[in-house]
């Protein structure tokens, strides 16, 4: 095959070396569901930046070729014509009003069987839920469906094309060997809508496309998590976070379906009389460890020691000894350290050029990770080469001396990012538990007063993308009206001031949750939550209601909270009144309001709930 798309192989294999060196795993779902051959358009989500084409590409199932639409402008020249064709893109002409002539590359390509891959969002962006997918994919695929039988190719076992939806899901898009859970939905044919397109019939063919963009969306819409704003989706990612307490508990097959019913569940504010006052809860220590840089899986593997119980007979430990207690698992992750401490050392340029490439994005989430991966990914070319040819050098320059030399890198790299995971998690609970023991220890007279405290209290909403179709539902400002200020990133407050609220709240985020779903499996059997449609239609049902023909979905409650259970959902591990949580010191040593000992923890909303830390079933 002449045709070897040679710069889309090299693209690809450096997008894998970036997504594999990011990411711990790129999680495929559904492969089966991608034709081997044949013409097929992919639709994909578009959540992170250059990332999304990344992983697609990569990860793409039986190592197909992906090819992306371009302006055709670009084309125009030889040399980048050919760079342009070798790395897999294809000409699209945007300012014709024709749509035989704007998508001819892509017909040249699918008539070729290959695989053509789009974002029908339009741009990348940053919010609660699918916000928008436009027409593109489906008018490529119906106007290519009517360019075969004009043309008289419909006999061609490589005609029929196919759409094949790709969610891309990111269980912290943002973060630092996070995972990656890429979907494909059941390919759509074009069958149910070309009749309706090719026909005579005036706006049948734009009635087409958009059935057929709705059918796009609606598979898009199951694999990914959407929420109605942004005040549900935090409360839903606080409550998985302590009903799952290890970042990697969640089977990342069962990730988005656990994610979307809580979040249909924070949807039905009347589920429980205290639905209110339990999603403040989850909100405010949801923002606290926004506001710390920390998570609560750091905070509950933090080796906070059980002689802290307030009914324990045994004495309430000395500073002394809770130090000790520190210093000594301190001292156990230490000890890991030689081993690791050279790659490490290594490695730090690119960790310190991530983190200032993300620092420069801070009000895009979605651009954070790419800039991370793109600085990241310029420095490891710098020090891997330069590595390989000092080693080269220490064997003369011989052959044999550029294979061990080659090999010896790529088994550095392999041995640095084999070890990053479990390094990287022991160095932030030690930095995390400092954290604890510098808040706990320090005077209360430093602690943040509660009118300070209520800017960090509030989870910070990332700004509106521009380019989102959104229907305004003010007027737009007049032109002599001052633009909004802008909002500044809260700054981060310190340890010592604020630690001891985190820990707090943290308690009462627990006996909140715990209070939540103890009504809810008390509740009778007819008691009913919302539930997304897809999920309605295997854990529960649909209705019309109000005589409208659109359907809603529902569970019911205690089938919501035995799926949760089932999932691996911690729920009992909330009901062990293991009192182990610091913010039970004050800077004196002593408890501050334990309750007595005839009393019932957890009666009343201002009773400190002591919390199990590092305790997991």
């Amino acid at each position: 095959m002449s045709d070897v798309k040679v710069l889309h192989r090299v693209i690809r294999r450096l997008a894998g070396w970036a997504v594999w060196s990011f990411f711990t795993e790129v999680h495929v779902i559904g492969g089966e569901n991608v034709p081997v051959e044949g013409p097929i358009i992919v639709t994909a989500t578009h959540h992170n930046m250059m990332l999304d084409p990344a992983i697609l590409s990569s990860a793409f199932p039986h190592r197909r070729i992906l090819h992306y639409w371009s302006k055709a402008t670009l084309f125009a020249n030889p040399v980048l014509k050919y760079i342009l064709y070798s790395s897999g893109n294809i000409p699209v002409d945007r300012k014709s009003k024709d749509r035989q002539i704007l998508f001819k590359g892509t017909f040249d390509a699918l008539g070729k069987g290959y695989a053509v891959a789009l974002f029908p969002e339009g741009t990348s962006y940053t919010e609660p839920r699918i916000m928008q997918v436009k027409d593109g994919a489906a008018w490529a695929a119906l106007e290519y469906t009517k360019w075969i039988q004009e043309n008289g190719i419909s006999g061609s076992p490589q005609a029929p094309i196919v759409i094949v939806p790709a969610s891309i899901v990111y269980t912290n898009k943002s973060k630092y060997r996070s995972d990656v859970i890429m979907e494909f939905g059941q390919p759509i044919t074009m069958d149910l809508y070309k009749e309706q397109f090719l026909s005579d019939i005036e706006g049948a063919p734009r009635a087409a496309v958009k059935r057929l963009t709705s059918a796009i969306e609606s598979e898009l819409v199951e694999a990914t998590i959407n929420a109605p704003d942004w005040d549900t989706l935090y409360a839903a990612r606080m409550a998985r976070d302590l009903l799952w307490q290890d970042d990697r508990s969640i089977n990342l097959d069962d990730f988005v379906p656990i994610s979307q019913t809580l979040v249909d569940l924070f949807a039905t504010t009347d589920v429980t009389p205290n639905f209110i006052s339990v999603r403040n809860r989850l909100l405010e220590y949801y923002s606290l460890l926004q506001s710390m840089n920390l998570t609560n899986s750091v905070l509950s593997s933090l080796p906070l020691p059980r002689t802290l119980d307030p009914h324990n007979p045994t004495p309430i430990p000395s500073r002394l000894l809770t130090l000790s207690i520190l210093v000594r698992d301190t001292l156990a992750i230490v000890i890991r350290l030689p081993f690791f401490l050279f790659p490490f050392i290594v490695h730090t340029p690119v960790y310190i050029m991530g983190r200032l490439g993300a620092r420069l994005v801070e009000d895009e989430e979605e651009t954070q990770a790419q800039n991370k991966v793109v600085f990241g990914l310029l420095f490891l070319l710098m020090i891997y080469p330069a590595a390989f040819w000092l080693l080269w050098a220490l064997f003369w320059y011989t052959s044999t001396g550029a294979l061990i030399s080659a090999a010896t890198v790529w088994l550095f790299a392999f041995y640095h990012n084999k070890l990053i995971n479990d390094n990287y998690q022991h160095l932030k609970r030690v930095a995390a538990a400092w954290q604890v023991l510098v808040g706990v220890w320090a005077p209360k007279r430093w602690e943040m007063p509660v009118n300070a405290l209520s800017q960090y209290t509030t989870p910070q909403i990332p700004p509106e993308n521009p380019w989102i179709d959104k229907k305004k539902s003010i007027t737009a400002p007049s032109p002599d009206q001052e633009p909004p200020a802008k909002v500044r990133p809260r700054r981060r407050p310190s340890s010592r001031r604020i630690m001891k609220h985190v820990l707090r709240a943290r308690g009462e985020a627990v006996k909140a949750l715990l209070s939540f779903l103890s009504q809810l499996e008390s509740t009778p059997d007819t008691k009913r939550v919302k539930a997304s449609l897809h999920l309605a239609k295997i854990y529960g049902w649909t209705d019309a209601t109000d005589g409208s023909e659109t359907p809603e979905g529902w569970r019911s409650a205690k089938e919501v909270t035995a799926f949760l259970r089932r999932k691996g959902a911690k729920i009992a591990s909330l009901q062990e009144h293991i009192e182990g949580d610091w913010a039970a010191l004050s800077s004196e040593g002593e408890e501050e309001g334990t309750p007595n000992e005839d009393s019932d923890v957890g009666d009343k909303d201002d009773d400190i709930v002591w919390i199990p830390s590092g305790q997991h079933e």
